[in-house]
């Protein structure tokens, strides 16, 4: 049977100003209404349980409904016109009309709206009756999520008469440089699969990439977002996570080190002991440090022209590591002033693992 997938226009000629203007009004009062509730909501409470609890769901709720009430409100409204079930193409003998695509549209994202639903009010409570932790939760959701999505974009296609055999087809034919770039996404996506069900990591695990610390804060299935301390959010693609070593800090004490070079001559016991004097000093005005494993002065290394220390102190997380280095190093520097203690001229940096 022959196929004519070229776009029908023509209805537009039947459309007019005229019969199409009362319907805006109506929508523009849809929304006048629900903006003047969501206000007046606002203004009447002001408490902060209000507003962190009960005021957010019921703005989704009115957001919900005036959406899909302009939707239906349209196919109702236009419901007589032809113009609303003429064909804009075929396929396959089926006719696909302005009708079935705003149902497919009405599918993908009713399925969204559905399972957010699902996920945000409903399955807390099965995950607290069966005592699931926060990482598994968050596995599971975005499993639900990806589920429902597939399969109502899978739907929605077969309505407009799409399927997945032309799709690949298509795309088949759009070059090689696509396909590369295609496959970049496609190993994402397994990348964040195999990190959902393996949970190499998991969110909220404090992880080190590439000198950076922080916490994950969320996974997708194409990238992994790690919420640093000051610098924002860092957006990693997951291939990458799961090609390089990546550091789990999770299980392990962040520490707070700071390297110390200083010059031959100096009576190294000395200097051990004035490192161990500041560290005194310095957690006695950070709260955060931890109780075990307890501070650690090291002499790590010998150098041309160093003699290189380490001092290491265990923190709770990467805003008192900051803070504690920050004191550390004035009341290093204080302490060598005063008793003399003279400073490396040569770089410093040691490289432990």
């Amino acid at each position: 049977m022959k196929e004519n997938i070229g776009l029908n226009l023509a209805f537009l000629k039947n459309v007019s100003i005229k019969d199409i203007f009362p319907f805006f009004v109506y929508v523009g009062f849809i929304f006048l209404a629900k903006n003047g509730i969501i206000f007046l909501l606002k203004k009447t409470f002001r408490s902060v349980q209000s507003k962190n609890n009960w005021i957010p769901t019921v703005e989704a709720i009115f957001n919900w409904a005036s959406f899909y009430g302009t939707i239906i409100l349209f196919l109702f409204y236009f419901s007589k016109e032809n113009w609303l079930f003429a064909p804009l193409y075929s396929v396959k003998g089926l006719d696909v009309s302005l009708f079935l695509i705003l149902v497919a549209i009405l599918v993908i994202t009713f399925a969204n709206r559905v399972v957010k639903t699902l996920t945000k009010h409903l399955m807390p409570i099965l995950y607290d009756r069966f005592s699931v932790d926060a990482r598994m939760r968050y596995t599971i959701n975005r499993l639900i999520y990806y589920t429902v999505m597939i399969t109502a974009v899978i739907v929605s296609f077969s309505i407009v008469g799409l399927n997945w055999k032309g799709i690949a087809i298509v795309f088949s034919t759009l070059g090689i440089g696509i396909g590369f770039g295609l496959r970049n996404v496609a190993a994402n996506f397994v990348s964040g699969l195999i990190i959902l069900f393996e949970k190499p990591l998991e969110v909220g695990e404090v992880v080190e990439v590439d000198g950076e610390i922080g916490v994950v804060s969320k996974i997708r299935l194409r990238s992994t977002s790690l919420y640093l301390y000051k610098e924002g959010t860092l957006i990693i693609p997951n291939q990458y996570l799961i090609e390089n070593v990546i550091m789990n800090r999770s299980n392990s004490p962040l520490f707070a080190i700071v390297h110390v070079g200083a010059a031959y001559g100096n009576d190294t016991e000395k200097i051990k002991a004035l490192l161990k004097a500041a560290v005194s000093e310095g957690i006695k005005e950070i709260e955060g440090v931890l109780p075990e494993p307890l501070p650690a002065v090291r002499f790590v290394d010998i150098r041309d022209a160093a003699l290189l220390f380490a001092v290491e102190v265990p923190v709770k997380d990467a805003k008192v590591k900051e803070k504690l280095e920050d004191k550390l190093r004035h009341h290093i520097i204080s302490a060598f002033y005063q008793n003399k203690i003279q400073l490396a001229d040569s770089p410093t940096d040691i490289d432990e693992h």
